[in-house]
Formats: C-alpha cells, sequence, structure tokens
C-alpha cells in the first residue's frame, strides 16, 4: 500500500502563533502604515480572506514583502515562549505511529518552524519542512513539493486554518482539511467548501483514517 503524506500548515495549525503575530502586526503598524488590530477587528478579520485582510487594512501591496519579513524575523525571538496547539501533539504522534508521513509547508521561515519543533520536542515527527514567501496563497510551494518528492495527488492531503490553504489545496488537486482552532473562523473556512472541516486536533485521526 502507497504511504499517505499528510502535509501541515504551521502558524495557526501547529504552532500557537496568533496572538503573537496580532501583537507584531500591531507593533509594525506605524512603520508599515496601517491600522493596529483591535479586539474587534480581529474578530472581523478571522472571517476575510487574505485578500480581503490586505484591502481592509490599507497597506500597499508593494510593502507587503517587506512585512512579511520583518514579521518573521520579529517572531524569531518569541520562539522559545510558543507552544503547539493544545492536542495537536497528541494527533500529530498517533498518526506517525500509524505510518503516516508528515511534512510542513508554511510561509513562516524554515528556520523558525525548525527551533519551534526543536523547542516543543516535535521535529522527529517531520519528514520535510518547505518555506516560501506567499501573500496570497501556496499553490506553487504545493506543486513544487509534489514534483520533488514525487508525490501521487491521491496519496497527500494538506492541514490548514486558512481560507488560502484550501483555495491552494484545491488548486494543486489534493485534499483538504480545514481547522477551525487557528485564523479564520468556521464560517468563512466552510464558504471554501473544504474536503473536512474539523473543530479538534483529534479529529483528525478519524478524517485521515477515511481517507484511506
Amino acid at each position: 500500500m502507497t504511504q499517505k503524506v499528510i502535509i501541515f500548515d504551521f502558524d495557526g495549525t501547529i504552532a500557537d502563533t496568533v496572538d503573537a503575530l496580532v501583537c507584531i502586526a500591531n507593533n509594525l503598524a506605524v512603520q508599515f502604515g496601517y491600522i493596529p488590530i483591535t479586539a474587534n477587528e480581529l474578530a472581523l478579520l478571522r472571517n476575510l480572506t487574505a485578500r480581503e485582510i490586505i484591502s481592509y487594512s490599507g497597506i500597499s501591496i508593494f510593502k507587503i514583502p517587506f512585512l512579511v519579513k520583518k514579521v518573521k524575523a520579529e517572531l524569531k525571538d518569541k520562539i522559545p515562549c510558543l507552544k503547539p496547539i493544545t492536542g495537536i501533539r497528541e494527533a500529530l504522534i498517533e498518526l506517525n505511529n500509524q505510518g503516516y508521513r508528515l511534512g510542513i509547508i508554511t510561509s513562516n521561515s524554515q528556520e523558525n518552524v525548525t527551533e519551534f519543533l526543536k523547542v516543543n520536542n516535535l521535529d522527529y515527527l517531520f519528514d520535510f519542512i518547505e518555506s516560501g514567501v506567499t501573500i496570497f496563497g501556496k499553490t506553487t510551494i504545493i506543486n513544487n513539493v509534489l514534483r520533488q518528492k514525487n508525490l501521487k495527488l491521491q496519496t497527500v492531503m494538506y492541514v490548514g486554518d486558512e481560507t488560502r490553504d484550501i483555495e491552494a489545496s484545491k488548486k494543486a488537486n489534493i485534499k483538504v482539511i480545514a481547522v477551525t482552532w487557528g485564523f479564520n473562523s468556521h464560517e468563512a473556512l466552510a464558504k471554501k467548501h473544504p474536503d473536512f472541516l474539523i473543530h479538534q486536533p483529534r479529529e483528525l485521526i478519524d478524517v485521515v483514517k477515511e481517507f484511506d
């Protein structure tokens, strides 16, 4: 039987980084020319796609790559204090024990992800980590990984917490599990019609079994 591959997003899916990222974004607001995010606005932003958030913020699209680079650099100092999403460690260990091949595709830096996994004793679970700067989606990175690792589409699933994860997976023609414990709301994710929509990490085990 062909080994199944489960690819995870990092921020908001494995690592509980949403609050840290909002804090960093607010600290950089003046420098990059957008209004800091209030608690009420965060609730609103959770219902928006990446494109809608950029439009809402008013930030110049030309500044986005520089902002992303700065956010990654600022997050590096917070890595030792960040923790995994509650329950995700157990789910990852169980998937690994059941013989699934695990990987990560993220717009965060490989350095940040590797350090987080090491600090939280999760590094041994993942076969690969791929990083790339993406604003609106990860389709190119996903396709590159599929090609480089010679993975068949029907053997791969992607797990992510944002609408752009769903869009990218669909464009890459792979199954996608959307999770509601990260950034985007249940409502926003549901509108994009993922193959599966789950609310707790422990649900991953049963959903992946359906994939078999």
